[in-house]
C-alpha cells in the first residue's frame, strides 16, 4: 500500500529522493550530464497554499517500508484558464515503478492542487522520458506552447482541472 507524507524539499528525506532523481536524470539526459541543468526545489514554492512537495512511502527491496518517490505541485502564473499549477520532480525508485505509484502521486497531487485552487496543471518533460510522457497523456495531459525557458525540456503538457 503507497501513503504520502507532506515534506519540504530541504527535509532529508527529501534531499535524498531528490538528489536521485537529479543524478538519473543528468545520466540518463540528451547530449550527456554535463548537458542537464539541475535546478533545486525552493521550500516556500512547495508550503500551502503555494504549493506542496510529497514523499511516497511504499516498500524497499526487501519489503520493509522505506520512502520510493517524491514529487510536488507549485502555483507559478496564472495561465489561460485561472490558477496554473506545475507539476515538479515527479520520481519513484527503479525498484518501486511498474506498481502504479507514480500515477497514484500524480492522483494525489492533482488532488491536492486542486484544493489549493488550481485550475489548471502544466508540466514540462523531455521526450526522452518515454514512460512519463506516457503517462501524463494517459491522464489527460495534452501538449501547450512553452510555459517556461526550461533548458532541459523538449516537451510542455497541461491539463485542465
Amino acid at each position: 500500500m503507497v501513503t504520502w507524507r507532506p515534506a519540504l524539499p530541504s527535509d532529508e528525506a527529501a534531499r535524498v529522493l531528490l538528489d536521485q532523481y537529479f543524478q538519473a536524470r543528468a545520466l540518463g539526459f540528451p547530449g550527456g550530464p554535463e548537458a542537464y541543468r539541475r535546478t533545486d526545489p525552493v521550500d516556500g514554492e512547495f508550503t500551502p497554499p503555494a504549493g506542496v512537495f510529497l514523499i511516497v512511502e511504499g516498500e524497499n527491496l526487501s519489503g520493509e517500508p522505506a520512502d520510493v518517490g517524491c514529487g510536488g505541485v507549485r502555483r507559478i502564473a496564472d495561465g489561460p484558464h485561472g490558477a496554473r499549477f506545475e507539476v515538479k520532480h515527479l520520481w519513484v525508485l527503479p525498484h518501486a515503478r511498474r506498481f502504479g505509484y507514480g500515477r497514484a502521486l500524480m492522483d494525489e497531487l492533482t488532488r491536492r492542487a486542486r484544493e489549493l485552487g488550481a485550475a489548471e496543471l502544466v508540466l514540462d518533460t523531455n521526450e526522452s522520458l518515454a514512460e512519463a510522457g506516457a503517462l501524463y497523456r494517459s491522464l489527460g495531459f495534452t501538449p501547450i506552447e512553452p510555459y517556461n525557458d526550461n533548458p532541459n525540456a523538449t516537451t510542455w503538457l497541461a491539463r485542465l482541472l
